[in-house]
């Protein structure tokens, strides 16, 4: 199985967080589901070209958080989260991910309303693209 994740050397964020941040999105939003294997630790190094200390940290990660569990000699697999657990981790990404965007734009000199304004501008457009309804 190939995870659709994307790191970025040039990323500020550690390259285990940038896994680790895909990984619990994929889970939450249900593209991967409870049960679901996940490559090996080795595996997932090789695809995406970093170690495997990297892939074993955004591994342990999860497991320590509740979203994956590692059977000996079977492999790693995705735990079946509750309800709340899911909108919780969702609300904490979203938040995180817009924490960022803020941040850089303040530091553009965006004022508060110029960036409620981009935001309304591309959600709208990802909105209509991705035919969700309002």
């Amino acid at each position: 199985m190939t995870l659709p994740i994307m790191i970025s050397a040039e990323s500020r964020e550690p390259i285990y967080y940038q896994i680790e941040v895909q990984i619990k999105a994929l889970i939450i939003g249900k593209h991967l589901k409870p049960g679901d294997a996940l490559p090996s630790i080795r595996s997932l190094a090789k695809d995406l070209k970093c170690s495997v200390i990297t892939t074993r940290r955004a591994y342990q990660n999860l497991e320590n958080q509740g979203y994956i569990q590692t059977i000996q000699g079977k492999g790693t697999f995705v735990r079946d989260l509750e309800e709340h657990q899911q909108h919780e981790a969702k609300i904490s990404i979203m938040a995180s991910a817009m924490q960022k965007v803020i941040e850089q734009g303040l530091q553009m000199g965006c004022q508060p309303e110029e960036l409620r304004q981009i935001f309304e501008q591309v959600l709208a457009t990802q909105v209509k693209s991705k035919g969700v309804e309002k």
